[in-house]
Protein backbone atom coordinates (compact mmCIF):
# COMPACT_ATOMS: atom_id res chain seq x y z
CA UNK A 1 0.00 0.00 0.00
CA UNK A 2 1.54 3.14 -0.89
CA UNK A 3 0.69 6.73 -1.92
CA UNK A 4 2.54 9.23 -3.97
CA UNK A 5 3.18 12.26 -1.69
CA UNK A 6 3.19 15.74 -2.77
CA UNK A 7 6.29 17.54 -3.55
CA UNK A 8 8.28 18.65 -0.93
CA UNK A 9 7.49 22.08 -1.53
CA UNK A 10 4.11 22.10 -0.90
CA UNK A 11 4.60 20.65 2.46
CA UNK A 12 3.45 22.42 5.99
CA UNK A 13 6.68 23.94 7.49
CA UNK A 14 8.56 21.33 9.99
CA UNK A 15 7.15 19.14 7.57
CA UNK A 16 11.07 17.63 7.13
CA UNK A 17 11.43 17.30 10.97
CA UNK A 18 8.14 15.29 11.87
CA UNK A 19 7.35 12.11 13.09
CA UNK A 20 3.58 12.06 13.42
CA UNK A 21 2.77 13.26 10.04
CA UNK A 22 6.38 14.12 8.19
CA UNK A 23 9.22 12.96 6.48
CA UNK A 24 10.58 11.80 9.69
CA UNK A 25 8.06 8.95 9.66
CA UNK A 26 8.18 8.37 6.82
CA UNK A 27 11.61 7.38 6.71
CA UNK A 28 10.92 4.87 9.37
CA UNK A 29 9.18 2.83 6.85
CA UNK A 30 11.63 2.84 4.73
CA UNK A 31 14.36 2.36 6.99
CA UNK A 32 12.39 -0.99 8.27
CA UNK A 33 12.14 -2.17 4.53
CA UNK A 34 15.62 -1.93 4.03
CA UNK A 35 16.48 -3.47 6.75
CA UNK A 36 14.49 -6.64 6.62
CA UNK A 37 16.13 -6.32 2.91
CA UNK A 38 12.94 -5.45 0.99
CA UNK A 39 14.12 -2.10 0.13
CA UNK A 40 16.53 0.30 -1.02
CA UNK A 41 19.26 2.28 1.54
CA UNK A 42 19.47 4.76 -1.63
CA UNK A 43 15.86 5.35 -0.85
CA UNK A 44 16.72 6.08 2.71
CA UNK A 45 19.52 8.22 2.10
CA UNK A 46 17.12 10.26 0.05
CA UNK A 47 14.86 10.37 3.35
CA UNK A 48 17.68 11.01 5.29
CA UNK A 49 18.44 14.38 3.19
CA UNK A 50 15.17 15.22 3.27
CA UNK A 51 15.04 15.46 7.00
CA UNK A 52 18.61 17.03 7.55
CA UNK A 53 18.94 19.13 4.13
CA UNK A 54 17.81 22.65 5.83
CA UNK A 55 18.46 23.80 9.75
CA UNK A 56 15.77 22.50 12.42
CA UNK A 57 14.73 25.37 13.84
CA UNK A 58 12.59 23.92 16.27
CA UNK A 59 12.91 25.91 19.58
CA UNK A 60 14.04 24.16 23.10
CA UNK A 61 10.42 24.17 24.39
CA UNK A 62 9.10 22.93 21.48
CA UNK A 63 11.69 20.00 21.20
CA UNK A 64 9.87 16.95 21.58
CA UNK A 65 10.07 13.27 20.38
CA UNK A 66 7.50 13.92 17.68
CA UNK A 67 8.55 17.48 16.49
CA UNK A 68 12.32 18.95 15.55
CA UNK A 69 15.61 17.18 16.75
CA UNK A 70 14.38 14.43 18.42
CA UNK A 71 11.77 13.03 15.53
CA UNK A 72 15.21 13.28 13.37
CA UNK A 73 17.78 11.77 15.43
CA UNK A 74 15.04 9.04 16.40
CA UNK A 75 14.35 8.22 12.41
CA UNK A 76 18.24 7.90 12.00
CA UNK A 77 19.19 6.04 15.00
CA UNK A 78 16.52 3.34 13.87
CA UNK A 79 18.69 2.79 10.65
CA UNK A 80 21.72 1.65 12.64
CA UNK A 81 24.26 2.99 10.32
CA UNK A 82 27.82 4.76 10.77
CA UNK A 83 27.04 7.16 8.38
CA UNK A 84 24.79 8.97 10.24
CA UNK A 85 26.86 8.94 13.52
CA UNK A 86 28.35 12.24 12.95
CA UNK A 87 25.01 13.47 12.29
CA UNK A 88 23.43 12.03 15.48
CA UNK A 89 26.34 13.05 17.71
CA UNK A 90 25.20 16.43 16.28
CA UNK A 91 21.37 16.07 17.21
CA UNK A 92 22.07 14.78 20.88
CA UNK A 93 23.72 17.83 21.36
CA UNK A 94 20.70 20.00 20.90
CA UNK A 95 18.71 17.27 22.40
CA UNK A 96 20.40 17.09 25.50
CA UNK A 97 20.07 20.75 25.92
CA UNK A 98 16.90 21.26 25.44
CA UNK A 99 15.79 18.56 27.66
CA UNK A 100 17.43 20.12 30.29
CA UNK A 101 16.08 22.91 29.82
CA UNK A 102 12.32 21.65 29.90
CA UNK A 103 13.43 19.47 32.83
CA UNK A 104 14.64 22.78 34.67
CA UNK A 105 10.89 24.20 34.04
CA UNK A 106 9.17 21.52 35.17
CA UNK A 107 10.54 21.31 38.36
CA UNK A 108 10.19 24.93 38.71
CA UNK A 109 6.62 24.33 37.87
CA UNK A 110 5.95 21.78 40.61
CA UNK A 111 7.96 24.27 42.87
CA UNK A 112 5.81 26.87 42.27
CA UNK A 113 2.24 24.34 42.84
CA UNK A 114 1.27 25.09 39.66
CA UNK A 115 -0.45 22.11 37.12
CA UNK A 116 1.16 21.30 33.88
CA UNK A 117 0.24 21.07 30.21
CA UNK A 118 -0.01 18.21 28.69
CA UNK A 119 2.72 19.07 26.47
CA UNK A 120 4.98 18.96 29.55
CA UNK A 121 4.71 15.84 30.12
CA UNK A 122 3.03 13.66 27.54
CA UNK A 123 4.64 11.49 24.98
CA UNK A 124 3.99 12.84 21.82
CA UNK A 125 4.78 16.92 23.01
CA UNK A 126 6.80 16.66 26.10
CA UNK A 127 9.17 15.14 28.58
CA UNK A 128 7.97 11.14 28.18
CA UNK A 129 8.64 11.07 25.02
CA UNK A 130 11.98 12.81 25.30
CA UNK A 131 12.60 10.43 27.89
CA UNK A 132 11.45 7.52 25.43
CA UNK A 133 14.18 8.99 22.71
CA UNK A 134 17.08 8.36 25.39
CA UNK A 135 16.29 5.05 26.38
CA UNK A 136 16.13 4.21 22.54
CA UNK A 137 19.22 5.98 21.78
CA UNK A 138 21.32 5.64 24.41
CA UNK A 139 19.90 2.74 26.67
CA UNK A 140 19.80 4.71 29.59
CA UNK A 141 22.25 7.27 31.28
CA UNK A 142 21.95 10.34 33.69
CA UNK A 143 19.70 12.55 31.66
CA UNK A 144 16.79 9.40 31.53
CA UNK A 145 17.43 9.17 34.68
CA UNK A 146 16.86 12.73 35.55
CA UNK A 147 13.55 12.66 33.03
CA UNK A 148 12.46 9.22 35.31
CA UNK A 149 12.91 11.51 38.84
CA UNK A 150 10.54 13.87 37.22
CA UNK A 151 7.85 11.80 36.09
CA UNK A 152 8.05 10.35 39.65
CA UNK A 153 7.54 13.93 40.87
CA UNK A 154 4.72 14.45 38.44
CA UNK A 155 2.95 10.98 40.15
CA UNK A 156 2.64 12.71 43.02
CA UNK A 157 -0.76 14.89 43.94
CA UNK A 158 -0.43 18.44 44.09
CA UNK A 159 -2.49 20.82 45.96
CA UNK A 160 -3.65 24.04 44.00
CA UNK A 161 -6.20 26.54 45.21
CA UNK A 162 -6.74 24.53 48.35
CA UNK A 163 -7.50 20.87 46.56
CA UNK A 164 -5.67 17.94 46.07
CA UNK A 165 -5.10 17.14 42.68
CA UNK A 166 -3.34 14.37 40.41
CA UNK A 167 0.55 15.64 40.24
CA UNK A 168 -0.78 15.40 35.96
CA UNK A 169 -3.98 17.34 36.63
CA UNK A 170 -3.94 19.89 33.65
CA UNK A 171 -5.78 23.23 33.65
CA UNK A 172 -6.55 23.23 30.13
CA UNK A 173 -8.85 21.09 27.99
CA UNK A 174 -8.15 17.87 25.52
CA UNK A 175 -6.17 20.12 22.97
CA UNK A 176 -4.24 21.72 25.50
CA UNK A 177 -5.72 25.28 25.85
CA UNK A 178 -8.03 26.69 28.14
CA UNK A 179 -11.34 25.87 27.43
CA UNK A 180 -14.82 26.70 28.23
CA UNK A 181 -16.25 23.28 28.40
CA UNK A 182 -13.44 21.96 30.92
CA UNK A 183 -13.80 24.75 33.45
CA UNK A 184 -11.13 23.32 36.41
CA UNK A 185 -9.23 21.41 33.40
CA UNK A 186 -8.94 17.60 33.58
CA UNK A 187 -6.86 14.38 33.92
CA UNK A 188 -5.83 12.72 30.59
CA UNK A 189 -5.38 8.95 30.68
CA UNK A 190 -4.40 8.00 27.50
CA UNK A 191 -1.08 6.63 26.29
CA UNK A 192 -0.16 9.64 23.12
CA UNK A 193 -0.91 12.55 26.07
CA UNK A 194 -2.10 11.03 29.21
CA UNK A 195 -0.92 9.37 32.53
CA UNK A 196 -0.70 6.26 30.64
CA UNK A 197 2.35 7.91 28.76
CA UNK A 198 4.28 8.66 32.11
CA UNK A 199 3.44 4.53 33.44
CA UNK A 200 4.29 2.56 30.52
CA UNK A 201 7.78 4.87 30.60
CA UNK A 202 8.59 4.11 33.91
CA UNK A 203 7.67 0.77 34.04
CA UNK A 204 9.76 0.15 30.47
CA UNK A 205 12.90 1.14 32.02
CA UNK A 206 12.37 -0.53 35.13
CA UNK A 207 12.01 -3.67 33.51
CA UNK A 208 15.05 -2.93 31.86
CA UNK A 209 17.14 -2.67 35.26
CA UNK A 210 16.88 1.13 35.30
CA UNK A 211 15.86 2.64 38.49
CA UNK A 212 15.94 5.94 40.18
CA UNK A 213 14.54 6.61 44.03
CA UNK A 214 10.62 5.97 44.16
CA UNK A 215 10.30 4.60 40.57
CA UNK A 216 8.29 1.69 42.21
CA UNK A 217 6.13 3.31 44.48
CA UNK A 218 5.44 5.99 41.45
CA UNK A 219 4.50 3.32 39.46
CA UNK A 220 1.93 1.57 42.30
CA UNK A 221 0.33 4.23 43.01
CA UNK A 222 -0.43 4.89 39.07
CA UNK A 223 -1.54 1.24 38.38
CA UNK A 224 -3.82 2.21 41.95
CA UNK A 225 -5.41 5.65 40.25
CA UNK A 226 -6.14 3.46 37.37
CA UNK A 227 -8.16 0.54 39.35
CA UNK A 228 -10.18 3.69 41.35
CA UNK A 229 -11.57 4.72 37.69
CA UNK A 230 -11.99 1.17 36.08
CA UNK A 231 -15.36 1.12 34.71
CA UNK A 232 -17.36 -1.69 33.42
CA UNK A 233 -17.42 -5.04 34.80
CA UNK A 234 -14.78 -7.35 35.55
CA UNK A 235 -14.89 -9.57 32.99
CA UNK A 236 -15.32 -6.28 30.53
CA UNK A 237 -13.24 -3.05 32.10
CA UNK A 238 -12.60 -0.19 30.58
CA UNK A 239 -11.27 3.20 31.62
CA UNK A 240 -12.50 6.57 30.39
CA UNK A 241 -10.76 9.03 28.05
CA UNK A 242 -10.53 11.76 30.68
CA UNK A 243 -12.04 12.88 33.66
CA UNK A 244 -13.40 16.98 34.44
CA UNK A 245 -13.17 18.70 37.75
CA UNK A 246 -16.59 17.80 38.66
CA UNK A 247 -16.25 13.71 38.31
CA UNK A 248 -12.87 14.26 40.05
CA UNK A 249 -15.08 15.87 43.00
CA UNK A 250 -17.69 13.43 42.80
CA UNK A 251 -15.58 10.39 41.91
CA UNK A 252 -18.13 9.43 39.31
CA UNK A 253 -17.18 9.30 35.25
CA UNK A 254 -20.11 10.91 32.76
CA UNK A 255 -18.57 8.55 30.24
CA UNK A 256 -21.10 5.86 29.50
CA UNK A 257 -18.84 3.13 27.89
CA UNK A 258 -15.73 2.82 26.39
CA UNK A 259 -15.31 4.71 23.04
CA UNK A 260 -13.16 3.52 20.60
CA UNK A 261 -10.22 0.98 21.15
CA UNK A 262 -7.35 2.80 20.09
CA UNK A 263 -3.54 3.00 20.85
CA UNK A 264 -3.51 6.56 21.66
CA UNK A 265 -6.32 6.90 24.06
CA UNK A 266 -8.30 3.71 24.22
CA UNK A 267 -8.62 0.37 26.34
CA UNK A 268 -5.69 -1.34 24.20
CA UNK A 269 -2.89 1.82 25.32
CA UNK A 270 -3.69 1.69 28.81
CA UNK A 271 -4.07 -1.94 29.01
CA UNK A 272 -0.83 -2.31 27.32
CA UNK A 273 0.72 -0.08 29.71
CA UNK A 274 -0.51 -1.52 32.46
CA UNK A 275 0.76 -5.27 31.19
CA UNK A 276 3.96 -3.65 31.12
CA UNK A 277 3.70 -2.21 35.03
CA UNK A 278 2.64 -5.77 35.95
CA UNK A 279 5.73 -7.52 34.09
CA UNK A 280 8.09 -4.69 35.37
CA UNK A 281 6.63 -5.60 39.02
CA UNK A 282 5.79 -8.82 38.80
CA UNK A 283 2.55 -8.78 39.64
CA UNK A 284 0.49 -11.77 37.31
CA UNK A 285 -2.67 -10.36 38.90
CA UNK A 286 -2.84 -7.67 37.10
CA UNK A 287 -1.04 -8.68 34.32
CA UNK A 288 -4.11 -11.22 34.28
CA UNK A 289 -6.41 -7.98 34.09
CA UNK A 290 -4.94 -6.19 31.85
CA UNK A 291 -4.88 -8.70 29.34
CA UNK A 292 -8.64 -9.27 30.35
CA UNK A 293 -9.39 -5.69 29.02
CA UNK A 294 -7.44 -5.94 26.26
CA UNK A 295 -9.51 -9.30 24.85
CA UNK A 296 -12.87 -7.59 26.13
CA UNK A 297 -12.02 -4.79 24.06
CA UNK A 298 -11.17 -7.09 21.22
CA UNK A 299 -14.06 -9.30 21.19
CA UNK A 300 -16.47 -6.59 21.82
CA UNK A 301 -18.10 -5.66 18.25
CA UNK A 302 -19.83 -2.29 20.28
CA UNK A 303 -16.43 -1.13 20.82
CA UNK A 304 -14.77 -2.37 17.72
CA UNK A 305 -17.82 -1.07 15.96
CA UNK A 306 -16.54 2.70 16.70
CA UNK A 307 -13.24 1.95 14.75
CA UNK A 308 -13.65 4.37 11.54
CA UNK A 309 -10.45 4.26 10.12
CA UNK A 310 -7.42 2.31 9.69
CA UNK A 311 -4.70 4.56 11.79
CA UNK A 312 -1.64 3.46 13.92
CA UNK A 313 -3.06 6.42 16.11
CA UNK A 314 -6.72 5.74 16.69
CA UNK A 315 -7.69 3.02 14.46
CA UNK A 316 -7.47 -0.85 13.46
CA UNK A 317 -3.76 -0.37 12.69
CA UNK A 318 -3.22 0.86 16.15
CA UNK A 319 -5.26 -1.96 17.96
CA UNK A 320 -3.25 -5.17 15.79
CA UNK A 321 -0.22 -3.40 16.72
CA UNK A 322 -0.86 -3.05 20.54
CA UNK A 323 -2.77 -6.57 20.08
CA UNK A 324 0.57 -7.58 18.63
CA UNK A 325 3.17 -6.38 21.27
CA UNK A 326 1.00 -7.28 24.17
CA UNK A 327 1.00 -10.60 22.73
CA UNK A 328 4.76 -10.77 23.14
CA UNK A 329 4.83 -10.74 26.66
CA UNK A 330 1.50 -12.90 27.24
CA UNK A 331 0.76 -16.52 28.10
CA UNK A 332 -3.00 -16.35 26.38
CA UNK A 333 -4.21 -16.80 23.31
CA UNK A 334 -3.88 -12.68 22.60
CA UNK A 335 -1.58 -13.47 19.41
CA UNK A 336 -5.30 -15.63 18.00
CA UNK A 337 -6.77 -12.07 17.85
CA UNK A 338 -4.50 -10.77 15.68
CA UNK A 339 -5.68 -12.27 11.91
CA UNK A 340 -9.21 -11.44 12.71
CA UNK A 341 -7.93 -7.14 13.05
CA UNK A 342 -6.02 -7.00 10.30
CA UNK A 343 -8.91 -8.55 7.88
CA UNK A 344 -11.33 -5.96 9.15
CA UNK A 345 -8.37 -3.66 8.10
CA UNK A 346 -8.19 -4.93 5.01
CA UNK A 347 -12.17 -4.77 4.63
CA UNK A 348 -12.34 -1.18 5.76
CA UNK A 349 -9.64 -0.46 3.21
CA UNK A 350 -11.28 -2.57 0.22
CA UNK A 351 -14.53 0.34 1.10
CA UNK A 352 -13.20 3.37 1.79
CA UNK A 353 -9.26 3.10 0.07
CA UNK A 354 -6.45 4.46 1.82
CA UNK A 355 -6.17 7.39 4.21
CA UNK A 356 -5.55 11.11 2.54
CA UNK A 357 -2.15 11.52 4.53
CA UNK A 358 1.39 9.62 3.94
CA UNK A 359 2.30 9.83 7.49
CA UNK A 360 2.89 7.40 10.50
CA UNK A 361 0.17 8.29 13.15
CA UNK A 362 -2.65 8.86 10.65
CA UNK A 363 -1.16 7.84 7.11
CA UNK A 364 0.12 5.53 5.19
CA UNK A 365 3.78 4.96 6.76
CA UNK A 366 2.23 3.64 9.61
CA UNK A 367 -0.70 1.10 8.33
CA UNK A 368 2.50 -0.35 6.04
CA UNK A 369 4.58 -0.46 9.36
CA UNK A 370 1.99 -2.29 11.12
CA UNK A 371 1.17 -5.09 8.90
CA UNK A 372 4.63 -5.77 7.92
CA UNK A 373 5.30 -5.82 11.46
CA UNK A 374 2.58 -8.09 12.50
CA UNK A 375 2.92 -10.87 9.84
CA UNK A 376 6.61 -11.39 10.10
CA UNK A 377 8.25 -14.01 11.97
CA UNK A 378 10.74 -12.05 14.21
CA UNK A 379 10.43 -8.58 15.84
CA UNK A 380 11.66 -5.50 13.41
CA UNK A 381 15.17 -4.86 13.76
CA UNK A 382 14.69 -1.40 13.99
CA UNK A 383 12.12 -1.58 16.40
CA UNK A 384 10.57 1.44 15.39
CA UNK A 385 7.69 1.07 17.59
CA UNK A 386 10.01 2.74 20.71
CA UNK A 387 7.97 5.88 19.80
CA UNK A 388 4.56 4.51 20.79
CA UNK A 389 6.06 3.33 24.10
CA UNK A 390 4.35 -0.23 23.84
CA UNK A 391 7.74 -1.95 22.54
CA UNK A 392 8.35 -2.95 26.07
Amino acid sequence: MTRPGNPQGSRPPGWAHCLGTGAAGIALRHIHRARAGNGSWRTVQHWAVTMTGNPITTPPHASSLYTGAPAVAFALHSAGQPAYAAALETLDHHIAAATRQRLDRAHERIDRRCLPTLREFDLIGGLTGLGAYLLYRHGGGELLRDGLSYLVRLSKPIEVGGETLPGWWTGNGPADQRSAHWPGGHANFGIAHGIAGPLALLSTTMRRGIMVSGQADAISDLCTWLDRWRCGTNHRPWWPEMISLPEWRSGTVRQRGPHRPSWCYGTPGLARAQQLAAVAMADPARQRHAERALVACLTDEHQLAQLGDVSLCHGWAGLALTTWRAATDSDTDLAAHIPRVLGRLDQHLARHGLPPGDGLLEGTAGINLVRDTTTATTPPASTWDACLLISG
